[in-house]
């Protein structure tokens, strides 16, 4: 299998990964919700919660694969930089999942404020999740940006677009409720959006430039 392909294969079932966790998740608490809703959520959506840390674990066998091969593309320090946000972004979508899980785990035992505080935790994940997003947008626009341009304009344009996004959303650090809310609209949607159609579109740009021989060798 060629690395093109190899990546892919890995782009797609991580996508459709993050589907599955998403659809698994529906609407869950926020950051509004009172501890008994989220002891009553979690009650009627054990396995749920399960499943979407199932579809984050084997999510990141298939980042790992995309974040290896995009990595080959890039020159140095950039290349780092981005290997180090990808990192990062593993690490932290693991840690919230498996709160998320861990409170799966014993629902009818769960006290409404350890509830409420161990989601609340697992929340800021969006927030800081844009230091991760940032450093590998970054890493790849700043290519664009240069005398003699590494990517294409159309890239260049998705990254600055997506990473001044993301480079605002910090500001779901400070946020209580509504839209900037730590795992709130602007982090789930807003930010997931921008960040996953840049993804898609650093894919596309990668495809066809990527060594045709085997993953393996």
């Amino acid at each position: 299998m060629t690395q093109g392909r190899s990546l892919v294969i890995a782009a797609v079932a991580g996508g459709l990964l993050y589907l599955v966790g998403a659809i698994a998740l529906g609407s869950p608490p926020d950051a509004t919700d009172s501890g008994a809703r989220v002891v009553a959520w979690f009650a009627d959506h054990e396995h749920n919660a399960r499943v979407y840390a199932w579809s984050a674990a084997l999510g990141t066998l298939a980042f790992a694969i995309v974040a290896a091969l995009i990595r080959e593309l890039l020159p140095a320090p950039q290349s780092t930089v981005f290997t180090i946000g990808a990192a990062a972004f593993v690490v932290e979508n693991a840690v919230q999942a498996w709160i998320w899980a861990g409170l799966a785990l014993h629902p009818a035992q769960l006290e409404p404020a350890s509830a409420r505080l161990a989601l609340d935790i697992a929340s800021f994940w969006g927030p800081l999740l844009t230091g991760a997003t940032t450093a590998m947008i970054g890493a790849v626009t700043v290519l664009g940006l240069r005398a003699t341009p590494l990517i294409p304009r159309w890239l260049t344009a998705l990254g600055v677009i997506a990473f001044a996004e993301q480079a605002i959303e910090t500001i779901t650090v400070f946020g209580t409720h509504g839209f900037i809310a730590p795992g709130g609209a602007m982090n789930v949607v807003l930010g997931a959006a921008l960040s996953l159609v840049w993804l898609v579109g650093l894919v596309v740009w990668a495809v066809p430039r990527l060594p045709p021989r085997a993953l393996a060798t």
